[in-house]
């Protein structure tokens, strides 16, 4: 067993705080920006990320993927998190994955061909980690993973001797530190060809499978074998089925579409899962691309590449509404007007389950953010369940960034016709547009003169009015 001993650096990158972050409702505790040099294609330095609670030093730690390895940085303190250890990987890789079982880590990759799955025993840090296993022998590479009890499923698994591709396959933890394949997707269900993420919840799996939409599986414990419960494929704004979660109650399900660009989030019914239901499907803006979705509690969280992480309150599925978000990539996205040359960047992930309640999120160009939304999850939503669908307004309006020099984004969610208005300090009305359901704008507002504006939402005979200030 390998150990890995490494002093422990501050990291809290402060010069990147000089750096406007647009926000609402979550608030920056830390940047950590631990992999400068290595830089994979896109200029991507950072992938997927995890957390993990240490019970026994009651220590709280990130699990930062990076383009060179993975880091385990110790944010038990969010606002100076330091660098425990470091595990070496290929590098210039752009794909990177982990999950947490018991005190350890399982780590996969899938750039190129010479990859390996990495597992390591984490009950020692904060001063080192001690690999258990880092070869190819059990498989060369898995773009995913999921850990649900003592079985761990590999998404897009390649196989070390032959490179043989299989869709997904499912491993034994019952000793953690050697896992034992049980059975491959294929040998039950070939005509599920891949399988890009999967969530899985006693053994009942949620695989994203691509082009082919989202399947329902059983893993059966007693046979080792796989069979299917339902299927949701030909639906409205089908694209590349990318990655799903399941809510606390297991009625609703969340899955994101990644390609091609700019595909709404889905929210569907999986109560029945013979004839699974679409709720609602939204994007937060007309480009965003969503990338990876979380629930926690009565909240999504979810990862929209060049537009940041948004969180929205999900308990009532007919009326989701954002309650908070934070811009991770203000290079690009709706707060700028423009999403380059690429969509595909900006923020990977995040995980929202430390019992301190602080986020962490990966964005692939600027580092792993520490972030506190505990406002936006005791956010008080303006149309809650139970009133009468004329008795009052939707939920508040809004907007980013201000003061604003290029464009401003707008959201909104109207229960009935409403008008938006964008007037200057007189009064009179520069811009006025009329909508229904959810809003997801982003106004040029260069030509503007400098100075005082106000943007407002009437509907149902009540006015919302908010400020904005434009220096150009």
């Amino acid at each position: 067993m390998k150990k890995i001993l490494l002093a422990l650096l501050v990291i809290s990158a402060i010069p990147a705080f000089s750096q406007i972050y647009q926000s609402y409702n979550i608030n920056l505790l830390s940047i950590s920006q631990p992999n400068i040099g290595d830089v994979g294609t896109d200029q991507r330095r950072y992938s997927g990320c995890w957390g993990w609670y240490q019970a026994s030093k009651n220590k709280e730690y990130g699990i930062c993927g990076t383009s060179n390895g993975t880091y385990f940085i110790d944010v038990t303190s969010p606002t100076t998190p330091t660098v425990s250890a470091f595990l070496q990987g290929a590098q210039q890789g752009t794909y990177r994955e982990m999950k947490t079982y018991q005190h350890y880590c399982y780590i996969v990759s899938d750039d190129g061909q010479n990859k390996r799955f990495q597992i390591v025993d984490m009950q020692y840090l904060p001063d080192s980690l001690h690999v258990v296993y880092n070869d190819s022998a059990l498989f060369r590479r898995g773009h995913t993973i999921w850990i649900d009890n003592d079985k761990m499923y590999i998404g897009a698994m390649i196989n070390n001797d032959s490179l043989a591709f299989s869709s997904m396959a499912v491993f034994s933890l019952a000793n953690p530190e050697s896992p034992v394949l049980l059975r491959k997707l294929q040998q039950d269900l070939p005509l599920i060809t891949y399988v890009h993420d999967m969530y899985v919840r006693n053994d009942t799996v949620y695989a994203s499978a691509a082009w082919q939409g989202l399947f329902v599986l059983k893993f059966d414990t007693l046979t080792n074998t796989f069979s299917q419960l339902g299927s949701y494929t030909n639906y409205q704004d089908h694209g590349f089925n990318h990655s799903s979660f399941l809510t606390p109650d297991g009625k609703h399900l969340i899955f994101c579409d990644e390609v091609p660009e700019s595909l709404p989030m889905h929210f569907v019914n999986v109560q029945n899962l013979g004839n699974i239901q679409p709720v609602k499907d939204w994007r937060p803006f007309n480009q965003t691309t969503p990338h990876n979705p979380f629930i926690k509690g009565n909240f999504a969280v979810v990862s929209c590449y060049q537009d940041g992480l948004h969180i929205y309150d999900v308990s009532n599925p007919a009326a989701i509404n954002l309650v908070g978000y934070f811009d991770t990539h203000p290079q690009g996205g709706a707060n700028v007007g423009s999403y380059g040359n690429s969509a595909y960047r900006g923020n990977w992930g995040a995980y929202p389950y430390l019992p301190s309640g602080i986020i962490i999120a990966n964005d692939m160009q600027n580092g792993m953010f520490v972030l506190n939304a505990s406002s936006a999850y005791t956010t008080t939503i303006k149309n809650p369940v139970g009133l009468a669908e004329n008795s009052l307004a939707g939920s508040d309006v809004i907007f980013y960034p201000n003061p604003a020099s290029t464009h401003i984004a707008v959201h909104y969610n109207a229960r009935q016709v409403a008008i938006l208005s964008l007037k200057n300090i007189l009064g009179e009305v520069i811009m006025e547009k009329q909508f229904t359901g959810s809003l997801n704008e982003y106004m040029d507002v260069r030509t503007l003169e400098n100075g005082t504006y106000f943007i407002s939402v009437t509907e149902n005979e009540i006015t919302k009015n908010k400020k904005l200030i434009i220096n150009n």
